[in-house]
């Protein structure tokens, strides 16, 4: 009897230690379970892009207000765009109002009316002062509006499309476009108020170093010839404008077809950039971007929405081709555009 006990102490021993080592092993994998499922340890969600405006400004001979940002600037550096920036609570209460007030601190430029017949609109050393003053948040826009008896004229601000910026960028925005004109024509019933155009000015390097107005195939013409850079949105804006502003100076015809396609599904579409997938043997270095109404995204079989786009250092781009072979005023599909803000 003892050696029959003997022989079978070892293997207890064993199936002891076996099983302690099995309940170790499954709380092990099972801790590593929960980190693997642990927000810190989980892929990190795209950031969420932060809701801005840009303005697009014509002036009467068909040129658009651009702006050159600052190459140190943490976004955009060296980018060549329209005026615009971040929405800010603090000053404003709509987006419109945010156009237009980059657009006052990046150029000068103000968009804004009299608010009765005995105001006038301040002098160019007033607002100069007041747009460092703005920028330098030693006072708000509305504050500098309000003092001088002024009305920003956000009424002549036409919806131009919308962009969000893909998942995989850094820095994401959720950008409205609008587009108005200088100085305004209240007598055709296009727009209300009265704006001056005066000479752009950059804002002394704060966040651009160049401001001038230029036609929209000359500015296409310049960034074909790598002199300037664009980003898509800008590209695909210019490109649109280029074929509807053909005069020397803007015409009403001109402006109707503006008006038209902001108040159409033109006007309201929004913009998701996605890559498509190349073959990897393809010896293009070239992004292929594609837009909503593609063939790839919603689209009738045969249409394109897509802008081929080469890259430089930092992610600037330095050559795009945009492929769209509808037409942008009569065969929008809206049922693939989601105007809901897809953040």
């Amino acid at each position: 009897m003892f050696l029959l006990i003997s022989q079978n102490l070892p293997h207890r021993r064993f199936s002891s230690v076996y099983s302690s080592f099995l309940i170790a092993k499954n709380r092990l994998q099972t801790q590593r379970m929960s980190m693997s499922l642990t927000p810190s340890n989980q892929a990190s969600a795209p950031p969420t892009p932060r809701p801005s405006a840009s303005l697009v400004i014509i002036n009467e001979r068909n040129e658009v207000l651009m702006v050159q940002r600052n190459p140190q600037a943490s976004s955009f550096a060296g980018v060549t765009v329209f005026p615009g920036g971040n929405f800010d609570k603090k000053q404003e209460s709509s987006l419109k109002m945010t156009a237009i007030r980059e657009a006052f601190e990046e150029s000068g430029l103000l968009i804004a009316r009299p608010s009765d017949n005995l105001s006038r609109i301040p002098s160019d050393d007033v607002l100069d002062e007041a747009r460092f003053a703005v920028h330098g948040q030693k006072t708000t826009f509305q504050q500098f509006i309000n003092e001088y008896n002024l009305v920003a004229d956000a009424e002549s601000l036409l919806p131009f499309t919308t962009w969000i910026t893909p998942k995989e960028a850094p820095r994401r925005f959720h950008t409205q476009f609008y587009v108005t004109f200088l100085p305004g024509t209240s007598a055709s019933g296009f727009m209300a108020g009265s704006k001056q155009e005066r000479l752009p000015k950059p804002d002394g390097g704060q966040e651009v170093i160049a401001a001038r107005f230029i036609r929209p195939d000359e500015a296409l013409a310049e960034f074909n010839a790598r002199k300037i850079t664009f980003m898509p949105p800008q590209f695909y804006i210019l490109y649109t404008l280029s074929n509807i502003l053909r005069s020397a100076t803007n015409t009403f015809e001109e402006r109707v077809a503006v008006q038209r396609l902001s108040s159409g599904y033109f006007g309201r579409m929004v913009f998701n950039p996605r890559r498509l997938a190349q073959p990897q043997s393809s010896p293009d270095a070239s992004t292929v971007l594609t837009y909503e109404g593609d063939e790839t995204r919603g689209g009738f079989p045969g249409r394109l929405h897509r802008a081929v786009v080469k890259m430089g250092k930092g992610g600037i781009t330095t050559a795009i081709t945009l492929h769209r072979n509808f037409d942008i005023f009569t065969e929008i599909e809206p049922h693939v555009f989601d105007v809901s803000s897809k953040l």
